[in-house]
């Protein structure tokens, strides 16, 4: 476990335990033992763990699929949905309840979503117009990361019905990966259709919803919780340089060879000379730290998931997998299939 705040963890993201805990309450209800999970993971007691404590998003990962595995329950993500509460989404999502409409108590969830969980693949989003929250696209999908839209989905719908105090508070769900022959199962769940092998992961509510008053609106607190999220939030970023800012929307563009120095500046809301300047001043630059940047996601994809070469070398953003190749043997000296043997054997 670590706390947040340095871009020296893992380079692939991390989460906080405040979900792990609701994955473990999920496990128990589905008649299972969270306790030989615990075991195996390591994990001490994080129901009573700081509040800003994490682990990294492939160990969630491994978690959640030895999860369905100990409980044969494949949509365990929405099983955490149903018994999340406001407090699990951490000081957001308190400030979130106390919002004056459903559709800004959204937006500072959304807003406010690094405080819990970081993600090399992207952040979360809303569209007021379209009444949606999206989640990014974690691409491939397998066994290890379904639960994780899932869960997410779930518990921002979860959210939404213990605001209201309703449960039909959806047009439609989007989810991105193909149907695993589970439609019956989400739609009863969400309560309105699922559209599966979309474009993206997404819930629209209902226009009559985004507009309510939350049952525990209250302006006052919503004002000094919002605060609160904006001083953590800063204090996460304080030590952050350009580099460091770079680096973490660099990683998101790189899928599918979408990176450049216009695409970057216009992340970080500067134009491509200055963000060039201000990384020359920090001894940096666009393709050097480009280059950095995909060489310590590549590491931390061959030890930590099971994904394919062929699947690594698309979510670097290369060409095709011998341009991968060609540049990890200049990082390391080594094939990546190689390097992958060395740091399993290493783990073990």
């Amino acid at each position: 476990m670590h706390k947040p705040g340095t871009q020296t963890q893992n380079a692939l993201g991390d989460i906080s335990l405040l979900y792990v805990s609701v994955l473990l309450k999920a496990v128990a209800a589905e008649g299972a033992n969270p306790e030989r999970l615990k075991a195996s993971f390591h994990l001490n007691a994080p129901e009573s763990a700081a509040t800003d404590a994490r682990i990294s998003i492939p160990r969630f990962m491994r978690l959640g699929h030895a999860a369905i595995n100990a409980t044969g329950n494949p949509a365990i993500g929405l099983r955490m949905g149903a018994l999340s509460r406001p407090v699990d989404a951490g000081i957001a999502g308190l400030c979130a309840e106390t919002a004056e409409t459903v559709g800004q108590a959204m937006e500072t969830l959304v807003r406010f979503s690094l405080l819990t969980s970081r993600n090399s693949r992207g952040a979360p989003g809303v569209h007021r117009h379209q009444r949606s929250i999206h989640f990014y696209s974690i691409r491939p999908y397998n066994a290890y990361n379904y639960f994780v839209v899932d869960s997410v989905l779930a518990g921002w719908t979860q959210l939404i019905r213990h605001m209201t105090g309703r449960y039909d508070v959806l047009d439609r769900v989007r989810i991105e990966y193909p149907s695993r022959g589970l439609d019956d199962v989400f739609e009863s769940w969400f309560r309105c259709p699922v559209e599966f092998g979309a474009s993206t992961n997404d819930i629209r509510i209902k226009e009559q919803v985004w507009g309510l008053l939350p049952l525990q609106a209250h302006a006052g607190m919503h004002e000094k919780l919002t605060n609160v999220c904006e001083l953590e939030l800063q204090q996460m970023q304080r030590g952050w340089s350009t580099a460091d800012r770079a680096r973490h929307h660099i990683a998101p563009l790189l899928v599918g060879g979408n990176t450049s120095l216009e695409s970057l500046s216009a992340k970080l809301g500067v134009t491509p000379w200055t963000l060039q300047r201000q990384l020359a001043q920090e001894g940096s630059g666009f393709r050097q730290l480009l280059d950095a940047t995909r060489k310590q996601l590549a590491v931390d994809y061959l030890k930590e998931t099971n994904s394919s070469l062929a699947e690594i070398a698309w979510l670097l953003g290369f060409a095709n997998p011998p341009a991968f190749h060609k540049a990890y043997q200049r990082w390391h000296n080594i094939s990546p299939g190689e390097h992958r043997k060395k740091l399993r054997m290493n783990t073990d």
